[in-house]
């Protein structure tokens, strides 16, 4: 196990997390499925903070944590899947992540190498997502999840032979589909918190503009929005393309063109003064913005109102 420059632990291969783990080595290298029912795990082993050299998915039955944006919390103690990267930092004091899986996951990317997985596995956005944006699973979806853990489990247990890393690679993106589905399905059905999200966001960019910040700092980010609502930029930016079509920069984008509609119509300002006050170093770049979005140069949108 390595220490980095920044005191972070790095985690490199399967064997370390096994020890970690108070486990005996792999029965495979670059891909490893923990059944936390039938085998003791110890996750003392593990350091607080920690980076992976793999992927990570894991089912934990009770979490005790809470989601966090704005002012207000939403508990996830009933468990659910978790997804980590390699490269992503594990940990944290909101989550304690020594808890108990029921089924752990660990895929090394070079068991990858020579499948298409090896390059469409960074397209599903949940990899990049905090711990504390954990997926939740309904009883069905449940199900559903458990007999892919299951197959594979099967299938790297008992049988080795020519095809077994073909069909595990199948199962592995039958799995991921699936969560990619449950995902979206979760998305939807928090009416509630994506209502206060999305008013948050409103607000937060409306200050935005309102204190200046944007001549300090200049355009807005994806990732001061997240900050902001105590999300992952990922997921923010997939809850907005459920929510309303858009990921966080299109929905930055439409909020900058509205303001810049704003001032061109109600004020005297220049387009370089509009560009600049929303945050442009250059006003060029503002003008192609506009453009795009709405064919239309901001003089000829200005004119329009004459």
């Amino acid at each position: 196990m390595k220490k980095e420059e920044n005191g972070l632990k790095k985690m490199e291969s399967l064997a370390e997390a096994h020890r970690a783990f108070g486990l005996q080595k792999p029965q495979h290298p670059l891909i490893s499925l923990i059944n936390g029912v039938y085998t003791k795990v110890d996750g003392t082993g593990l350091p607080h903070y920690h980076v992976l050299g793999f992927y990570k998915i894991a089912y934990k039955p009770k979490l005790n944590g809470k989601l966090k944006y704005g002012q207000s919390y939403y508990d996830f103690d009933e468990g659910g899947l978790l997804f980590a990267s390699p490269g992503q930092i594990i940990g944290g004091n909101d989550v304690d992540v020594s808890a108990c899986s029921e089924y752990t996951l660990l895929i090394h990317p070079d068991f990858f190498l020579g499948y298409p997985l090896a390059k469409t596995i960074k397209q599903y956005g949940f990899f990049s997502y905090s711990t504390n944006e954990t997926l939740h699973l309904s009883e069905d979806e449940k199900v559903t999840i458990f007999e892919i853990f299951k197959m594979i489990e099967k299938e790297l247990f008992s049988r080795i032979d020519d095809f077994s890393q073909d069909v595990v690679i199948a199962q592995i993106e039958l799995f991921l589909n699936y969560a990619n589905r449950f995902y979206k399905r979760q998305f939807i059905t928090r009416k509630a918190v994506s209502h206060d999200l999305l008013q948050k966001l409103e607000e937060v960019l409306d200050q935005y503009f309102a204190n200046e910040t944007s001549l300090r700092q200049g355009l807005p980010t994806v990732g001061y929005l997240a900050e902001c609502v105590n999300l992952s930029p990922s997921y923010l930016s997939d809850m907005l393309r459920s929510l309303i079509g858009q990921n966080a920069q299109q929905y930055i984008h439409d909020k900058l063109i509205e303001k810049a509609k704003e001032s061109l119509s109600t004020t005297n300002l220049t387009v370089q003064e509009v560009a600049y006050g929303l945050g442009f170093e250059h006003s060029q770049s503002f003008s192609k913005l506009f453009k795009t979005k709405t064919d239309l140069s901001p003089l000829e949108f200005r004119r329009s109102f004459n």
